[in-house]
């Protein structure tokens, strides 16, 4: 990564390019006292994430969105990043109840009208940055198409798809080292079974959400699909930054509760757990 050099014009003028984008969903250090408006801030977890060693590997982002996570490879040292994600969000895994394109959807999906890929294109052009983008759904990886990876990551992503044990096999074609799966995780299902692979069924509505794991069924999804895991980190909260909340009064005070006993963490935002694995021989 090669960001230009910059003075205090230079700083206010990419600060008024990235608030005139009207979507950010991660928050991203685009330069010196730059920073993006993301809804997610995921700086404060990265220590928290049981990371390979990315430097001259050959990396992939799955699931990308503004591209903080394959933004951070470039950070660490990897030789190439590619950066994946679908352009049209009408193209994500809808529940049958939320599939008319003229549905009210929130920026998070909208993106305030602009394509997908918007936010991290401009990002990559403001930070100077070499990762790749391709327009590609999780599900149709083929090492006959995008190559093998040493490093796959993927973030907050299984709980959005209809298929998720599909999707982890195509993500183990093109893993030739590690894998590193950040997911959000259940706080109730984490709470009442610990071991136990619990899953609650969403499948309605605007939130775009199928099957929400506790930890121990992230894990059985990864053996499932062929992984065996390494490592694995502690529970951990994503921090919301400018996403609205709707937990109020009573409820906010029993989440809270919750995180502190999952995560010891007060903090408001979604709790996750990553896992770092291997395809099986």
């Amino acid at each position: 990564m090669n960001p230009p050099s910059q003075t205090a014009s230079d700083e206010a003028d990419l600060q008024a390019r990235v608030d005139a984008h009207p979507f950010w969903y991660h928050t991203i250090d685009i330069a010196p006292g730059v920073v993006t408006p993301g809804w997610f801030d995921l700086r404060p977890v990265l220590d928290r994430m049981p990371w390979p060693d990315v430097r001259g590997k050959r990396c992939l982002d799955i699931g990308t969105f503004d591209g903080f996570l394959a933004f951070e490879m470039e950070r660490r040292g990897a030789a190439e990043v590619v950066a994946v994600d679908v352009e049209d969000h009408l193209e994500w895994d809808w529940p049958p109840d939320y599939r008319a394109a003229e549905l009210a959807r929130d920026p998070g999906f909208t993106g305030g009208g602009t394509p997908k890929g918007a936010g991290f294109r401009l990002a990559k052009e403001l930070m100077g940055s070499s990762v790749e983008y391709r327009e590609l759904s999780i599900y149709d990886l083929d090492p006959e198409v995008i190559g093998t990876f040493d490093v796959v990551v993927c973030g907050s992503l299984l709980l959005h798809l209809r298929d998720p044990l599909r999707a982890l096999e195509a993500v183990r074609s093109v893993t030739g080292g590690v894998f590193l799966s950040s997911e959000q995780i259940e706080v109730g299902l984490s709470l009442v079974a610990r071991k136990r692979p619990l899953y609650r069924l969403n499948g309605s509505g605007a939130d775009a959400q199928w099957w929400l794991a506790n930890a121990a069924g992230h894990d059985r999804m990864l053996y499932a699909a062929g992984f065996a895991i390494e490592r694995r980190s502690a529970p951990y909260v994503i921090p919301f930054n400018v996403h609205p909340s709707e937990i109020t009064g009573v409820r906010r005070r029993l989440r809270q509760a919750a995180m502190w006993a999952l995560a010891r963490t007060r903090d408001t935002g979604v709790l996750h757990r990553a896992a770092l694995a291997r395809p099986r021989v």
